[in-house]
C-alpha cells in the first residue's frame, strides 16, 4: 500500500512528520463546514445570497443584512460549529481512551449526565437558560468523574470504562425518567424540548463560554496527542517510551467531559455526532490513531449541516437538529453493521 506520509524539515533542523491524506482530509471538511455555515446563515423567512452574507460578515452589507446575520443567524451557526467540533473531538478522545469504537459520550452516559443536571434545575426551581446550561454542566461532570472513579482499578482501561459508563447511563437515565414524572406539565415541555438537541434561539451568550473553553481545551488535547498515539500500543509500551500514562489519560478525560458538556450545556444532548464523527474521519483518512483534528472538523460539519437539514428538507416544519442527528446517526450504525456482517466479524 502507497504510503501518503511525508517528512518536512524546519529551516531550523526540526523534522515532522505529515500525513498527507489526513491533512487534506482536514482541509476539505474546514471547506465543507464553513461553506455550509454560509450558506445556512443565507437560509431563512428573509433569504440572502451567499455573495451578501459574505459581504455582511466582513461589515459592508446593509442595516437590515447585518441585524438578519450578525445578530440572529451567525450566534447560531457558530454554537453548531463549536458544539459539533465540540462532540466530535470528545468522542475521539473516549473511543481512543477506551479502545473501543462505541467508547463515546452517547453510550457512556454522558450526554445522560448533563441532562439530568438541566432537569433538576428545570423541575425543582424553573432555572433560567444559562442556569440550565450551568446545571447541564455540573451534571456532565460529576457524572464523568463518577464513571471514572467506578472504573479505576490499578489505572482505567478500555473494556471496564465502557461497561461502567452503559451501567451509569442506565441509572442517570431512570433518574431523568423520575424528574420528567415528578415535573408539571409546563416544566416537562421545556424539558423534553431541551433533551431533544435543539440550536433554536441561541444568540452570542451561548458562543462565547463555549469558544473560550474550545481555545483551552483544543490545543490541551492536541499538545498530549502524541502520548495518546503511543498509548494505544499498550500502557506497558507506552511506560517504557517515557510516557506517564494515567497522568495523560485522566488529563484527556477530563477535556473530552468538558467539551462534551459545554457541548451539551449549549444545545442539548445532540445524539450520535460523538458516536460517528471520529468514525467517518477515520475512513475517510485511513489513517491509524486517534484522528483528533478530522473528527474535530467532521463534528463541525456533520452538525452544521444537520442543521440546515432540520430547517429546510421538511418545508414549513422545522424539526429540532438533536432528531436530525439521530436519524443520521441510526442509519450510519445500522449501515455499518450491515458491512461488518458482510466481512464476517459479527
Amino acid at each position: 500500500m502507497k504510503t501518503t506520509n511525508r517528512a518536512v524539515r524546519t529551516p531550523g533542523g526540526l523534522s515532522v512528520r505529515l500525513d498527507v491524506r489526513a491533512v487534506t482530509v482536514v482541509l476539505l471538511l474546514l471547506v465543507a463546514a464553513l461553506a455550509a455555515s454560509v450558506v445556512l446563515i443565507g437560509t431563512g423567512d428573509f433569504p440572502i445570497p451567499a455573495a451578501d452574507v459574505l459581504r455582511t460578515l466582513v461589515g459592508e452589507g446593509n442595516p437590515g443584512q447585518e441585524f438578519i446575520v450578525n445578530e440572529l443567524r451567525l450566534p447560531r451557526v457558530l454554537v453548531g460549529l463549536l458544539v459539533g467540533a465540540s462532540l466530535g473531538l470528545g468522542g475521539a478522545l473516549f473511543q481512543a481512551i477506551s479502545r473501543n469504537p462505541l467508547g463515546s459520550p452517547d453510550v457512556l452516559g454522558l450526554g445522560q449526565g448533563a441532562t439530568a443536571g438541566a432537569l433538576v434545575v428545570i423541575v425543582l426551581s424553573s432555572g433560567s437558560a444559562n442556569q440550565v446550561a450551568a446545571g447541564a454542566l455540573v451534571g456532565g461532570l460529576v457524572t464523568g468523574l463518577a464513571i471514572y472513579v467506578l472504573a479505576w482499578k490499578r489505572g482505567v482501561h478500555g473494556y471496564r470504562l465502557v461497561l461502567v459508563g452503559i451501567g451509569v447511563s442506565a441509572i442517570v437515565t431512570a433518574v431523568n425518567g423520575y424528574l420528567l414524572t415528578k415535573s408539571d406539565i409546563v416544566d416537562a415541555a421545556r424539558a423534553v424540548v431541551w433533551m431533544t438537541g435543539s440550536l433554536d434561539g441561541r444568540d452570542w451568550d451561548q458562543v462565547w463560554p463555549l469558544l473560550a473553553l474550545t481555545a483551552v481545551l483544543v490545543p490541551l488535547v492536541l499538545v498530549n496527542a502524541r502520548g495518546l498515539r503511543m498509548m494505544e500500543m499498550g500502557d506497558d509500551v507506552s511506560y517504557a517510551l517515557g510516557v506517564r500514562v494515567e497522568r495523560v489519560r485522566l488529563l484527556l478525560m477530563v477535556a473530552a467531559v468538558l467539551l462534551t458538556a459545554s457541548a451539551t450545556a449549549a444545545a442539548g444532548p445532540v445524539s450520535f455526532v460523538a458516536l460517528t464523527a471520529p468514525q467517518l474521519a477515520r475512513r475517510l483518512t485511513r489513517s491509524p490513531g486517534p484522528n483528533l483534528l478530522p473528527s474535530l472538523c467532521m463534528g463541525a460539519a456533520l452538525l452544521v449541516v444537520a442543521d440546515w437539514v432540520s430547517q429546510r428538507a421538511f418545508g414549513a416544519e422545522q424539526l429540532p437538529v438533536g432528531v436530525v442527528t439521530g436519524v443520521l446517526g441510526g442509519v450510519y450504525l445500522l449501515s455499518l453493521l450491515v458491512s461488518e456482517r458482510r466481512a464476517g466479524r459479527i
